[in-house]
């Protein structure tokens, strides 16, 4: 963004806002609260004590606006975000207070109102991480239902998305040079039938043609009140946030007030967060690990949240400065996706002040378990795994801070939720619940867990039973309550935490009049975690050029990240008795490809080695790496080898001699 635009965004972020005072430093009770709750949670027993107290009796907060307001209480003057504009510790932030923070939430609701915003009427936005867009979420959800769009999608998938919610005002960044959000706009705003404004961040607005300025509406506004008088209860709908990868049909998931602030109030919980910490902040909001897990989270337990400029964790910056902008800020959690978890062990920490760090958290997809061994060796913290998914309002399983790390495991449920590894038959029925370590269907309860997808048509096999969300993950549970995923029931490839949905590619290879058959899946990938791979069986007596698959595929595949990076042509597909194509097989053999060609190298000093992979009763998937003609007092150094080489991929592996 331009130097006149980051100076729009200071103007719009109500920097000038008054108001406050008192509350210097004054604790949230124990009880009944958003933060500051930190019982030892050491044991199965000590959970079950801590849940005897029900969940209703611990949080005062109805709604995400009482939440903010909560977390506003300890001390309105202290800062809730510190916007950065080029993600270095060497800027001037942008500092908005709590009181300037609820002041504005306060205001935008309001604006919101006056354009006819109620309860169950729909805000979409658009907009990278400028103060404005947390002022749109959290107001959004105070005058109506907030819509987090991912405004990197393509139009048509924008418009898909903007009117299956039946949006009536869109949010959306103005003209901005290097950015294509407005031009977005302009495309998919014809198609929209429910549209009645679109609210312009960093612009004048052109209300004649139903566009208003965001800093002008907002501005003339009330900040002490909503004016819609509006008493928003917990089970009201907050938001609804997109999922089921960017390619496929639009699927909603519909949050409550009272899942979000749960998700707030268990990550504070979790987290040991404290009222003043800061936390570098880099998550898009369209995700929830970014708008719950880190943001609600954060601001309703009084931390404030240092923004690693508009783009995030995407600007480069955030990376390579981390550690000047871990000593300059002293956050206590360094938390974020895998692959900058990873990022990171590449930027040396030498002659900085990391003292800060007492926990480093992440999740979005797994942690290859060397990333985590290498960050609890270079800054002595323990790496806590989360598992969740957007329609348990993110974080549902967490690895305990007073318990055992078990690198691998995603932990055990967060306190007041559960967790079943169920049998599903045919059908898609539950058919009965697993035994301790027998690999199954995650199901997950709790107070996070959503009530049911926008359209109804998408809640076929969404539960297993009555509250119990279908995950469509695999994994098991071990004797000592661990969790462990060990597989995927969907067909999603996740690349990087982002979900894109197989079927929309398959159906472009499909149409090529050579294809007979299409599958896509993911591929190990030891930064992305996976990234999407085709094969294709061809017709009877058809042939294609090489390259001519993947060009067709490119051309017709809007989303770069969903492109396939190979496609590779099988004689035979594989296929279950019931003639679908059997995607485990396809993932072992894209697994055995990629190891095989990472080991290559052992080849080249005249070692003879195989690659197998295929199903394990714990584990799911095992890759297995024997080596031959080695003499025994040479194996070890044979073995040091291919555990350095494949312990960054998420996929279990081991080494035999023969």
């Amino acid at each position: 963004m331009t130097e006149g635009a980051s100076a729009q965004a200071r103007e719009d972020s109500g920097s000038t806002i008054g108001g406050g005072g008192g509350g210097h430093g004054r604790a949230i009770p124990i009880d009944r609260s958003i933060g500051a709750v930190h019982p030892r949670l050491a044991s199965a027993a000590d959970v079950a004590d801590f849940e005897k107290i029900p969940y209703s009796e611990r949080i005062a907060a109805a709604s995400t606006y009482d939440a903010i307001r909560l977390g506003a209480s300890v001390n309105p003057n202290a800062p809730a975000i510190q916007f950065l504009p080029n993600a270095s510790h060497e800027d001037e932030p942008v500092v908005i207070t709590y009181a300037q923070l609820i002041a504005r939430v306060t205001q935008t609701a309001n604006a919101l109102h006056e354009l006819g915003v109620g309860p169950n009427d729909v805000v979409s936005f658009m907009l990278p991480l400028v103060p404005q867009a947390f002022f749109t979420l959290f107001g959004a959800e105070a005058a109506g239902i907030a819509n987090p769009v991912n405004p990197l999608l393509e139009p048509h998938q924008i418009a898909e998305i903007l009117e299956a919610a039946n949006t009536k005002v869109l949010v959306a960044l103005g003209p901005v040079p290097g950015v294509d959000i407005w031009d977005k706009v302009m495309k998919v705003r014809g198609e929209l039938k429910s549209l009645k404004a679109i609210v312009q961040v960093m612009g004048p607005g052109d209300e004649a043609n139903g566009i208003y300025s965001f800093g002008a509406l907002v501005a003339k506004q009330p900040h002490d009140r909503l004016l819609s008088g509006r008493t928003i209860k917990a089970e009201d709908t907050a938001a609804y946030f997109h999922t089921g990868g960017t390619t496929g049909t639009p699927k909603l998931v519909r949050h409550t007030h009272g899942n979000q602030v749960y998700q707030a109030w268990v990550c504070n919980l979790m987290l040991k967060s404290e009222p003043g910490a800061n936390i570098l902040f880099g998550m898009p909001l369209f995700h929830v690990g970014g708008s719950l897990t880190q943001v609600l989270s954060t601001l309703s337990g009084g931390g404030c949240l240092v923004v690693l400029s508009p783009a995030g964790w995407r600007n480069p910056n955030s990376v390579r400065n981390i550690w000047h902008l871990v000593q300059r800020y002293r956050p206590a959690v360094l938390g974020s996706v895998p692959t900058v978890l990873a990022a990171t062990l590449a930027v040396p920490t030498e002659g900085f002040d990391l003292s800060s760090l007492k926990i480093a958290s992440g999740g979005g997809s797994a942690i290859p378990v060397a990333v985590c061994t290498a960050l609890t060796n270079r800054h002595n913290v323990p790496v806590l795994e989360v598992y969740g998914m957007t329609e348990t309002s993110s974080v549902h399983t967490i690895s305990y801070a007073d318990r055992p790390v078990r690198l691998g495991s995603v932990g055990h449920p967060v306190p007041y939720s559960r967790v079943r590894i169920v049998k599903i038959d045919a059908d898609g029925n539950y058919a009965g619940d697993c035994a301790v370590n027998e690999i199954g269907v995650i199901a997950m309860a709790g107070p996070g867990v959503f009530s049911g997808y926008m359209m109804d048509e998408h809640n076929k096999g969404a539960f297993v039973e009555p509250g119990w969300v279908n995950s469509g993950d695999l994994g098991r549970i071990d004797e000592d309550g661990y969790i462990w995923i060990t597989g995927r029931a969907k067909d999603l490839v996740i690349r990087g935490g982002h979900n894109i949905d197989p079927a929309p590619i398959e159906d472009v290879l499909f149409a090529h009049p050579a294809v007979a058959l299409a599958a896509v899946i993911g591929q190990p990938d030891a930064y992305a975690g996976e990234l999407p791979v085709a094969y294709v069986q061809l017709n009877p007596g058809m042939s294609v050029q090489p390259g001519e698959l993947e060009d067709w595929v490119r051309e017709r595949t809007p989303e770069r990240a969903a492109v396939p990076v190979a496609v590779i042509p099988l004689e035979t597909m594989p296929l279950t008795g019931v003639g679908k194509v059997f995607k485990p097989s396809l993932r072992w053999d894209a697994a055995q490809r990629v190891f095989t060609k990472v080991l290559a190298p052992l080849k080249d000093k005249g070692v003879t080695f195989d690659v197998s992979v295929g199903a394990h009763g714990t584990h799911g998937s095992v890759a297995t790496v024997t080596v031959s003609g080695v003499p025994e007092a040479e194996r070890p150094v044979i073995e040091q080898y291919v555990h350095g080489a494949l312990d960054p991929f998420v996929l279990r592996h081991e080494v035999k001699f023969a």
